[in-house]
């Protein structure tokens, strides 16, 4: 993890030295600060999107795995435009926009469907699935009462 983390920096770096080097010093300054400001309006309306689509899910009744994964992707996509540098941008808006959003959500879904199968079959062993159907009650029976006869003796 360390040595990706390096080597993303060391890209970073590399990438503001190459924009640098073509637009000059406050160019390069200019585009991270319009590339910030522009990443968080339209992380800001994109996460307005996704948290009005997860509310309308959550009234409906339905599962809203996908607008919680949008919310999710849209606010990590703003912390990557907050961070200084030119792939960090380019990686936050892929995240922000919604057609790539919906290919990172297709992506991370069927992962985590993965990882939740291998835990619940780590934690309990294999999963049994067991066959069974659903009989409806019987009435109850309708028989005259059982009246039992005798004395009541106390002492």
């Amino acid at each position: 993890m360390a040595v990706a983390f390096l080597l993303y920096v060391f890209a970073e770096i590399a990438a503001i030295w190459a924009v640098g080097s073509a637009v000059g010093v406050l160019g390069t300054l200019g585009l991270l600060l319009a590339g910030a400001f522009l990443g968080s309006w339209l992380a800001r309306r994109e996460g307005g999107k996704a948290m009005r689509a997860f509310t309308s899910a959550a009234r409906s009744g339905r599962p809203a795995e996908k607008e919680l994964t949008d919310g999710m992707l849209v606010g990590l996509g703003g912390v990557l435009i907050l961070v200084p540098g030119f792939i960090s941008d380019v990686l936050g808006l892929l995240l922000i926009l919604p057609p790539s959003r919906a290919v990172a959500r297709r992506w991370w879904l069927k992962r985590m469907e993965k990882r939740a199968v291998r835990f619940a079959n780590r934690r309990r062993g294999p999963a049994m699935v067991v066959d069974s159907e659903v009989v409806s009650p019987e009435e109850p029976r309708r028989d005259p009462p059982t009246v039992i006869e005798g004395r009541i003796i106390e002492g």
